[in-house]
């Protein structure tokens, strides 16, 4: 099954809990399976703080790998990821 995905550094607005907004930047990391990339996520300022990674299978199944975001958090990323920042 190939799944479309995001393929070049891209930034979200993400909705954080209390009506709060954070800019993240998503940056593709290498491949998973030489087709689908992992994808290391960074707050976006002067210095970026790295928020953990999110890694993907062929599938579209994916898992986050950090403790600075929420599930839903993660769940907006992801979903950018997957449709491929369309």
């Amino acid at each position: 099954m190939t799944i479309k995905h995001l393929t070049r550094e891209s930034k979200i607005w993400l909705k954080r809990r209390s009506d709060q907004v954070m800019i993240l930047q998503i940056v593709p990391d290498g491949q998973s399976d030489n087709t689908i990339p992992n994808y290391a996520l960074f707050e976006a300022f002067d210095q970026p703080q790295y928020l953990g990674c999110i890694l993907f299978d062929s599938k579209g199944y994916w898992i986050y790998d950090g403790n600075d975001l929420s599930v839903t958090e993660q769940e907006q990323v992801a979903n950018f990821i997957l449709r491929g920042n369309k």
